[in-house]
């Protein structure tokens, strides 16, 4: 029988414990490529050696460690995990110089030109960004030049196109130049425990999804002027099969909204325990709405269609009109010279067990047009103290067809609870509405509504 002595065992079991590490990804630590944690020296160059050094051997994670490094722009690669371990910051550089401008081959309404950004990112796939620390942008040295500057000479933060397989998780991320993550056309995307502060500048959204299909989005806390968590459609391609539950949003405009492009459209959509809430950070607002405007909001507006949306348990405090549903007819096109002749399609929305607290007096809408109804929505277990105060109010004359949607396009509404107009089977159950000043207003007021079963 053959025998080891303690010696020859500990030998082989580091043998072993050294066999296993080398065959688990690698880190690179961005010091070790010239990296500095001095936010006087920019750091770009090391950073990306370390991500090119990282991709090119297979993958495995790069390791950002605990200090203050600024960097320019940043091209993520496949397989790669930028992990920023606690205490670690990278701040944006405020030169828009140091940013590089990208141009995506993926035609939609927002890569018609090319644009800047800290982190990009397009046709890869197996990326995450993760770990403890923080990333800033410090976009408030970007000045709004013009209606649409955003993403031109205003950075965003984070930008993926046509990429598969995202991770998002644990990290804080602060003042963008303009939104803080864009997600165009991507697919299996989990955004988890991350943290959004994005209150310096014009256009700051927390989070956009952009016709991106199979996305979880959890345990999401927000505070942001613009909208919080966002999903648009700024191509043909719709929205589809995505979850949000658990989250915490903070914002001066919409909470949480479906649009406001919507050329593809939205499919399959679950929003669920999450909470909308005014922010406790007093500053002046870029957005010029002090108490938000909705914070949920439901938009069909550039053709595109809605269909089976799902949201259930949320607990809303403030906002001026908590619940907006609107099919309008902007026909906005996402490429030059196309024009939409469509009115897109708004069918099978629940909205249940929502709790209202301190909303302004505006009341909520769901909104069609003459001859294109909002179909099959069921409201339940809705309970709305708002403020009130309002004589009786006359029903908006004007459609405003091709406005731009927003609660409050026809300011106070001929209902304290629910103004329904152009709309086809809608059930609403179990709605209480108590106003904090006298009200003499119905609850709920339709007009041009049917029901298959009248």
């Amino acid at each position: 029988m053959q025998t080891i002595t303690l010696k020859r065992a500990a030998a082989f079991i580091a043998f072993l414990a050294g066999a296993w590490l080398s065959t688990t990804a690698a880190d690179y630590v961005i010091t070790a490529y010239g990296a500095v944690s001095d936010t006087t020296q920019l750091s770009t160059r090391a950073i990306q050696a370390a991500i090119d050094d990282c991709a090119n051997h297979g993958g495995g994670r790069v390791l950002v460690p605990t200090g203050a490094f600024k960097t320019g722009s940043l091209r993520l690669r496949s397989n790669v995990n930028l992990h920023l371990e606690s205490g670690a910051t990278l701040y944006g550089s405020t030169n828009l110089a140091d940013y590089t401008r990208e141009k995506s081959d993926y035609v939609s309404l927002r890569t018609q030109t090319s644009t800047v950004q800290l982190f990009y990112t397009e046709n890869e796939e197996n990326i995450t960004i993760d770990g403890h620390g923080t990333i800033d942008g410090q976009g408030k040295v970007f000045p709004k030049l013009d209606w649409n500057d955003e993403g031109i000479t205003r950075p965003h933060l984070i930008r993926f196109i046509c990429c598969k397989g995202i991770t998002i998780s644990g990290i804080t991320l602060r003042n963008s130049g303009c939104w803080m993550q864009h997600f165009l056309a991507c697919d299996e995307i989990r955004i988890s425990g991350v943290r959004v502060f994005n209150r310096n500048n014009y256009n700051n959204d927390a989070l956009d999804l952009d016709g991106c299909h199979n996305v979880v989005i959890s345990d999401f806390i927000s505070d942001s002027d613009d909208d919080g968590i966002t999903l648009k459609s700024t191509s043909p391609r719709l929205c589809e099969n995505i979850t949000i539950t658990g989250c915490v949003v903070s914002s001066r405009c919409n909470g949480i909204k479906l649009g406001t492009e919507t050329n593809g459209g939205f499919r399959n959509i679950a929003i669920s325990n999450c909470i909308v809430k005014p922010s406790k950070v007093k500053e002046p607002t870029y957005f010029g709405h002090e108490h938000g405007l909705s914070a949920i909001a439901l938009e069909i507006v550039d053709g595109g269609v809605m269909e089976n949306i799902s949201v259930s348990n949320i607990l809303i405090e403030g906002t001026q009109s908590p619940i907006f549903v609107r099919l309008g007819n902007r026909a906005r096109p996402y490429r030059q010279g196309q024009v939409i002749e469509n009115v897109g399609t708004m069918n099978g929305i629940t909205i249940s067990n929502v709790r209202i607290i301190n909303a302004g007096p505006m009341g909520c809408s769901i909104t069609g047009l003459p001859g294109h109804r909002v179909e099959n929505v069921r409201i339940s277990g809705i309970s709305i103290e708002q403020a009130g105060g309002c004589g009786p109010t006359p029903v908006p004359e004007d459609e405003k067809e091709a406005e731009y949607p927003e609660a409050t396009m026809w300011g106070d509404l001929p209902a304290s609870g629910f103004f329904v107009r152009h709309a086809k089977n809608v059930y609403l159950r179990d709605i209480e509405v108590r106003c904090a000043q006298p009200d003499s207003r119905p609850a709920i007021y339709m007009e041009d509504v049917i029901n298959d079963h009248d």
